[in-house]
Order: C-alpha cells, then sequence, then structure tokens
C-alpha cells in the first residue's frame, strides 16, 4: 500500500469524523516529528497500540478490500499489570465500495454500533468445530436487546444509532449498502489484540506493506519511535 493512500484515507476520516462530530483524544493528531519528542508519557499509546491503523489486508487494492481504524482505548494482556484495563474502543471508517473480509476473534467479544453515515451490512456466519465456515446452521444474533434467528450469510443491516454484539468465533465481514454513503462505526469490546486474535477465512493480512512514495502525515499504531 503506498503511503500517499494511507495519507487520503486518515485525511479522509479525519473530515468524516469532524463532519460527524466525533472527536478524537490528541495523541491522533500528532505529527511524525512530534513523536520524535514523546518521551515515556505516551509509553500506554506504544505499548497499547492506540491510534491510527490503515489497512488493505495485504491485498494491494485498497479501493475495495480496506478499512481506516482508530484504537482510541484498550489494554494489553501481555502486561496488564501495567495496563490493566479489560476494554478497548475503536472507531472504523469504511468507504463505500470497500469490503473488509470475513473473520471471527478466538478471544474478543465486540460491539459493532453505526455511529453515523450510511448504512454498513455485517455477513454473518457460525464456525465449525475446525474453524471453517458453517454455512448451513442459523445464527443467533443480538441487536440493540433484541434476539432472532437469521439463516447462515445473512446480511445484518445496521442503520445510525443501531448496534449488533458479536461473540467469539462468529464470522462477520463488513460492506456498505449501496448508495448510502460512506459509515463511521464505533467497536465496543474487549482487549484488542490484531496480532494475534483475528481468524481470517481466506486468509489475508491484517497489516499492510507500505511504499514510501511520500512523507507520512500521521504514524500508524506500529510505526511510534521508540523513546528515549
Amino acid at each position: 500500500m503506498k503511503r500517499s493512500e494511507i495519507n487520503r484515507a486518515l485525511r479522509e476520516m479525519e473530515e468524516f469524523c469532524r463532519r460527524e462530530r466525533c472527536y478524537l483524544p490528541p495523541f491522533c493528531s500528532f505529527t511524525p516529528e512530534e513523536w520524535r519528542e514523546k518521551g515515556h508519557e505516551y509509553d500506554e499509546v506504544r505499548d497499547c497500540a492506540l491510534g491510527w491503523d490503515i489497512t488493505d489486508y495485504g491485498l494491494g487494492d485498497f479501493e475495495r478490500v480496506g478499512f481506516s481504524l482508530i484504537t482510541i482505548r484498550n489494554g494489553c494482556r501481555e502486561k496488564s499489570a501495567e495496563y490493566p484495563k479489560v476494554y478497548a474502543e475503536k472507531l472504523l471508517y469504511l468507504r463505500q465500495g470497500q469490503y473488509s473480509p470475513n473473520h471471527f476473534h478466538w478471544v474478543k467479544t465486540e460491539d459493532i454500533i453505526n455511529r453515523g453515515g450510511g448504512n454498513v451490512l455485517i455477513r454473518v456466519y457460525n464456525a465449525l468445530p475446525d474453524e471453517e465456515i458453517d454455512r448451513e446452521s442459523d445464527v443467533t444474533v443480538r441487536c440493540d436487546g433484541r434476539r432472532f434467528t437469521v439463516p447462515a450469510g445473512t446480511q445484518i443491516r445496521l442503520r445510525p444509532g443501531e448496534s449488533i454484539s458479536i461473540p467469539r468465533r462468529l464470522y462477520h465481514d463488513f460492506t456498505v449498502e449501496e448508495g448510502t454513503g460512506a459509515v463511521l462505526l464505533g467497536e465496543v469490546s474487549e482487549c484488542n489484540d490484531d496480532k494475534r486474535d483475528n481468524r481470517f477465512n481466506p486468509p489475508v493480512g491484517r497489516f499492510p506493506a507500505i511504499e514510501e512514495d511520500e512523507p507520512p502525515y500521521r504514524l500508524l499504531c506500529g510505526e511510534y519511535p521508540k523513546a528515549e
């Protein structure tokens, strides 16, 4: 993924958040130059992977397969004595025409909330004991206090303000309903670990390989320099 694509995606999500009056924490606006001056007071941002996360899932087609995310708060299971939070919160931005691939989490339970913009469609499948996709059995869904059952592979529509609860081992993917426009999502979950807690089916990468065709506008959550 080209750095210029990442920079455009960052600016686009920033602007969409402003439009929706969704205000971001200060560390989201630090420049790369400012990050070089930040000391150990910001170790929580570094260690818990807070901040920007732009991905094309290693497929090199961000316009069609990609997601823009910000981790606002998170714990760290490997350093739980230092960072005892057992919860995480994210913002997710999906353009119309983009797709976020099918996956489940072994550890994390999460709620996905439509915070504004268009309608998001979340397809759901159960997982088989061998972790393959169960394309036959009905799926029990919980949305905003309502429990109901849908056939495997059903896309659940979330309009602004609506949400869905995603338990462990429930396969799900994301698209925007055609004609409704880009969408800003919220995620409230247990601690987030994107390096070890995503089971994609079919397999894809989680983070992009970056081609440096221009300087970074913001650093991604895996790019912070170590404190002196």
